[in-house]
């Protein structure tokens, strides 16, 4: 009997898995980057490789995905108030770069002989940096939360935001025939309202259904559901936004900031993570696949110079823009080799040109493939980069990486801090685990006796491996205001019943570590600045006993304070600090150091009846 087929052809999935597998580790083995090992593959079995897929466009169509799903977990880290931080950045910074790119990218279209919509549209699609590319690098180089990352991260969500307005003026510059003249307007403004309808939407679903939503879920205590629950997210917004004839990006993007400070947020990143990384590494494939290697062959003088002419243009329009905002040489530099290539929202935007008329077939095919060139050239500019501007990289040379630690306490961060921390409880025999990530610091805390096992403190596995789960409580002693909080939510989110003691670094940050939940927080200076003050009042001849009243007092009245600009803002509690202006000042009532004493007899019989009066009313 002959076997029956099922229907389902496996060669191309098996294909794409495996021209992944066995791309990537090869590139990244050679220095090249994952990215690179992607696209390459993509190459090797697209249409004008090997040729096991003949519609690349099909893939990348469902490879799109992954993108949206960077962008949702993006936005699960990207709350409301730490995106209203970055306005300045996004609208500032990032305005400044489009606006300075478009009009350079601009310029040499026209200057080669191309019409001003052309070439507007040309430029424009080239100054979309690729979200995907850029959010990678910086996710592999750990550089998502640092000051420079968090800049790039501001542009690129003003490069999304751009996509809408650009999309109206493709629209706008198309040929419009006379039959259109009456009705193009109006159409065009029906889409932008559209749009903002769509936004709006999102914005309401988002503030009001989603939370109730994953609560009754939760209750239902179905795994399953709730991942499903997840991705439905993730995909309807970008959905959304779709229909709305905006970025499916932008939508995913939205929906990861209005869930961001939900109880939620770790288990939504939990369960989309596999499929981003899934569908990320298939984008990548799926771009190297859409790289028409007839038209390369055919127009290759003609792409190889738009490629190199326009990713110089725009490397050195974001290197001015990044210096004259005062940003150091190497960070400019950096930034414009990072940025310097197109991206994939570029696609959206010639697709439009082409169906509005403003460029022909084989245009759309050139732009694609100089897009295209673009983002693999990319990953071996930064390495060009790295080679002239060489930088001391960390060696794990005799540095132990954190596996199945067991300490009964868990110190994150062995800097000045954490040393200190430590000692009384190395002194009484307390079994300690130090994790950090700072590998000369590990180095040379062995020379001293100390065993530092290297991991980073934000990332919940390494919470795991490093014995989170397991430990009586955990030290968070890092330096740096961000990171401390980050790692206090997600020890609050997965070891809820572990008690959290944190450095702060500031009345802000003690704020913020209060509330993601830890147990005790300590600004770092708070206590060395009470007994240099107490020092100094007893070296001016104060009695010890009184410098101590003192001391309390004033942790009295910061404790006060700290509690009221928890409830209000920073600027609350201002009364219980004590200035040096001369006058008076009001102060806050604070209770009597004494209990008061008579002296007459009226005023004993007064007091008398006071307290009778108030022990009745208790």
């Amino acid at each position: 009997m002959a076997a029956e087929t099922t229907g389902v052809d496996l060669i191309p999935v098996v294909a794409l898995l495996a021209a992944g597998v066995v791309a990537v580790p090869i590139f990244k083995r050679l220095g090249l980057g994952s990215i690179l090992g992607y696209l390459s593959a993509g190459v090797i079995i697209g249409p004008f490789g090997i040729g096991v897929f003949s519609e690349a466009e099909t893939i990348l169509h469902v490879a799109e995905l992954g993108v949206v799903m960077f962008l949702f977990i993006i936005g699960l880290e990207m709350q409301p108030s730490r995106l209203w931080g970055l306005r300045r950045e996004i609208f500032g910074l990032g305005a400044f770069q489009v606006g300075l790119c478009a009009l350079l990218l601009t310029s040499i279209g026209l200057a080669t002989g191309f019409s001003v919509a052309q070439s507007f549209v040309a430029g424009a699609g080239f100054v979309l940096t690729s979200t995907a590319i850029v959010m990678q690098l910086l996710e592999e180089r750990g550089e998502m939360s640092t000051p420079k990352g968090q800049r790039m991260v501001s542009i690129l969500l003003l490069e999304d935001l751009a996509i809408v307005p650009l999309l109206a003026l493709v629209a706008f510059l198309a040929p419009v025939s006379g039959n259109e003249v009456d009705t193009g307007w109006a159409g065009r403004l029906s889409e932008i309202g559209i749009g903002i309808a769509s936004i709006t939407g999102l914005v309401i679903a988002g503030r009001y259904l989603l939370n109730p939503l994953f609560r009754i879920l939760a209750d239902s205590r179905a795994r399953e559901v709730m991942t499903a629950a997840a991705l439905l997210v993730v995909l309807g917004s970008a959905l959304a936004m779709q229909l709305g004839g905006l970025s499916m990006a932008m939508g995913a993007f939205l929906a990861g900031v209005l869930l961001s400070e939900s109880t939620f947020r770790h288990q939504l990143e939990a369960d989309v993570e596999p499929f981003r990384g899934i569908l990320l590494g298939m984008f990548f494939i799926a771009v190297g696949m859409s790289l028409d290697l007839l038209v390369v062959a055919a127009n290759w003088q003609m792409i190889a110079f738009y490629v190199v002419v326009y990713m110089l243009a725009k490397g050195i329009g974001i290197y001015v823009v990044a210096r004259c905002l005062r940003s150091g040489h190497r960070e400019a530099l950096e930034r414009a080799v990072i940025m310097a290539q197109g991206g994939e929202f570029a696609f959206v935007l010639y697709s439009s040109a082409l169906a509005v008329g403003i460029i022909d077939g084989e245009s759309n095919a050139i732009l694609t493939a100089i897009i295209i060139i673009s983002m693999v050239l990319t990953p071996l500019a930064i390495m060009v980069l790295r080679r002239l501007t060489p930088q001391d990289e960390q060696s794990l040379e005799d540095v132990d990486v954190a596996a199945e630690l067991s300490g009964t306490v868990l110190v994150i961060g062995f800097g000045r801090f954490g040393q200190i921390a430590s000692q009384p409880l190395l002194l009484r025999g307390v079994d300690v685990s130090i994790i950090d990530n700072d590998v000369e610091m590990i180095q040379a805390a062995a020379d001293f006796g100390f065993k530092v096992y290297y991991g980073d403190g934000t990332r919940l596995d390494i919470l795991h491996a490093a014995g989170a789960g397991r430990a009586r409580a955990v030290l968070i002693c890092v330096d740096k205001a961000d990171v401390a909080v980050r790692i206090a939510e997600h020890l609050r989110a997965e070891f809820p019943l572990i008690p959290v003691l944190a450095r702060a670094y500031d009345r802000g940050t003690a704020i913020e570590l209060i509330r993601a939940g830890v147990d005790f927080q300590l600004r770092e200076t708070f206590e060395s600045a009470l007994l240099f003050g107490g020092s100094t009042l007893e070296k001016l001849g104060e009695d010890p006993d009184e410098v101590a009243e003192v001391i309390e007092e004033v942790r009295r009245r910061d404790a006060a304070r700290l509690e009221m600009q928890f409830a209000g803002d920073i600027q609350s509690g201002r009364n219980y600090l004590q200035g040096n202006i001369p006058g008076p000042v009001p102060t806050p009532l604070t209770p009597p150091r004494r209990a008061a004493k008579a002296l007459n007899e009226e005023a004993a019989s007064v007091i008398a009846r006071k307290t009778t009066e108030q022990t009745e009313r208790n």
